[in-house]
This record gives C-alpha cells, structure tokens and sequence, in this order.
C-alpha cells in the first residue's frame, strides 16, 4: 500500500477514501483497513473459496465488507474489542472490517462517509447517542444500514430498540446478521444555521438541555448513568423561560416552563419513560413540555413520569405532529441527543420518516 503524506485536510481525505475504495474493489483480496488521524493501512490476506463442513464459514473474494465507527473515548480497551468484533465478523463469514476512529474535530461524519465509499455494507458505531447521531447524519437515506455496538453513558437509542448493553460481541452478531428496521430520523434547523442536524432520540431546551452541558465527560467517566443525576439536581433551581412553540402550524401560546422536549423515542434510563406515546417509526415527533415552579411542581413531574400519564396536568403536557418550532425568549440551552449544542433562540424541526435503516 502506497504511503501517501499531505497537508490540506479535504486532500487528506479524499486519499484516504480513494485508497480504502481500491482496496474494497480488489477483486482477490481480503482486506483489514484501519483509517486514524488522517493515516490508512492494509493488510491482506489470501482467501479460501471453500467452507468445510462444520466450520466458520469462509468469505469469498467480493464478500460483504463492514465498518465500525468507533468512539475511543467510550472504550476502556480499544484492543480487545477490536479482537472481538474481527473474531464475529470471521465466525459469520464477513470480511475483516474498515476500523474508522473518531476525533475531536470530526466525531463521526467524516468516519461514515469513508464508510461509504468503501463500500461497506454496513456500519457499526461503538459509542454514545452522540456518536451515532454523526454516523446517521451520513446514513440517512443511503440504504446503508447501521449497527449499535452500545458504547455510551445512556445509550437510549438502543434501550429504545431494546438492544442489550454491556455485550459487544452479541451487539456485533445482531448488526451482521439481524433484520433491517426502518426508523425515523427527526431533523433540526438552529437559529439561523443553514445548515441540517440530526436526531433519533431527544432534542431540547432549557432544564433537559442543562443537565447535559452539566455532565461532561470526565464526569460520565467516572460516575456513569449516576452524573446525569448529579446534574439534575443542580440544575433543579434554575428559572422558568417563556417558550412558544407550534406543532404542524398549530401556534401554542407562550408559556413560562422549565424545559420543552421534542422525541423520536420515550425512554429514558433506569426505564423511565418521557413520551409514552413515542415510536422510533411512526412517522411523528412527540413533545413535551414541563413547568413546574417548585420542589412540589417537581414531584408532580415525578409521578406523570412513573404513571406514564399523557393528560391531567397542566404542568405537563404532551403534543404530537410532523413538525415543530420552538421560540424561547431569551436564548436557552438546547442537546440534541446529548450533545449540548450552546444557547439557542430558536429551532425548528421536522421528522424524515424511515430515513435510516438500524440492524435488530
């Protein structure tokens, strides 16, 4: 493999992708492509073009290629599961797999772009919601399934598709060899960005949003799921911020609460759920909005959440539809999917329905 050096980072790109497209395409090569700080390198190996009986199958020359997206902040030991997704990917007969590294500066677009020149036939992301909200940023629309190797502090998009956590090589099965499961992918404009976010879990702002920005990431390293708790309960006194918002052109009037949220899915940890009514595939955005004025208001939140009630509280209350705008008064926190995105004024929202296809 050619060692290629430069300095201008879409040059930088565009070799790594065209060199990991001339591996893909070698039609008498297996290939084993790891892609890090801007550097690429393979290793091949001679096929077998026969299986014998009883034994792992064999990948013949064209075999099916995947990618895994791999946030190594998330990961204890980036080796060992490095191991194991190459001991699946041999046990079911694909071939070894594009190994694509996030990084500060690109935490998962760049990865699955390369993914998909590549070829690959499917994508799989070890890390956080944050992470695999960047890699179906990509997918979206592509055809290209991704698969969930749960990496993160909530993981709520794989609690929502009840894929099981703390088991990479069972999650690393279920993407190579399960079904492909339609969901739908909300999308987000802020302010007066130009440009196009995505979600698949939650977006908000305010309370929801603090608790975020509140739990950075030595914080979730050192006490898990527990640091969005720690969170809370620091952000609990903070004030009330007059929001409007419309929901598929329905203009709610203005109202003082403490955080709107807008979901694709309801879950939340420790199996609290936040929309009763959410499905990642039924074509609608759920909101909710919350606006309690004290420690009394806050228990009253508590108990609509543990009954899973949708009505008979003003200080909560739930809305349904194909799009949404939000307008806050003063510019508010916002997260999407867990990524605080800074202090916002505006976002406005609308659901692309079955846009990314997930492996179950």
């Amino acid at each position: 493999m050619t060692s290629v050096r430069a300095t201008n980072p879409a040059q930088i790109a565009s070799m790594r992708t065209a060199e990991v497209v001339r591996v893909r395409r070698a039609p008498s090569r297996l290939s084993d492509v790891r892609a890090h700080d801007g550097d690429a390198s393979a290793r091949a190996q001679g096929p077998s073009n026969t299986t014998k009986p009883g034994s792992a199958p064999q990948l013949l020359p064209g075999g099916r290629l995947p990618a895994v997206v791999v946030n190594p902040s998330n990961i204890d030991d980036v080796g060992t599961l490095r191991t194991q997704i190459i001991g699946v990917c041999a046990e079911l007969g694909w071939a070894p797999p594009l190994w694509l590294e996030t990084t500060v500066e690109d935490p998962g677009g760049g990865q699955a772009s390369i993914a998909l020149a590549a070829g690959a036939d499917v994508v799989l992301v070890c890390g956080g919601d944050g992470t695999i909200r960047h890699v179906a940023q990509v997918l979206a629309g592509s055809g290209t399934a991704l698969g969930l190797v749960p990496a993160g502090t909530g993981n709520l998009l794989a609690r929502n598709l009840a894929i099981g956590l703390g088991d990479p090589a069972r999650a690393t099965r279920i993407a190579l060899s399960g079904e492909n499961r339609a969901v739908d992918v909300g999308r987000v404009f802020i302010d007066e960005c130009a440009e196009e976010q995505v979600f698949l879990v939650m977006a908000g702002v305010g309370f929801d949003a603090a608790i975020m920005a509140g739990a950075p990431h030595e914080l979730k390293s050192r006490l898990g799921p527990l640091a969005y708790f720690v969170s809370g309960i620091r952000a609990l006194r903070g004030p009330r911020a007059s929001i409007a918002f419309a929901v598929d052109g329905r203009i709610e009037p203005p109202r003082r609460v403490r955080t709107v949220v807008v979901g694709n899915c309801g879950k939340l940890l420790a199996g609290l759920v936040l929309m009763p009514a959410a499905r990642v595939d039924d074509g609608l955005l759920d909101v909710v909005s919350i606006g309690p004025r004290d420690i009394f208001g806050w228990l009253a939140v508590t108990a609509r959440v543990l009954t899973r009630r949708c009505r008979g509280h003003q200080i909560v209350q739930h809305w349904q539809g194909r799009t949404v705008i939000i307008s806050a008064e003063a510019p508010q926190l916002a997260q999407l999917d867990g990524d605080p995105v800074g202090e916002v004024r505006g976002l406005r929202m609308r659901i692309d329905p079955g846009a990314l296809l997930v492996r179950v």
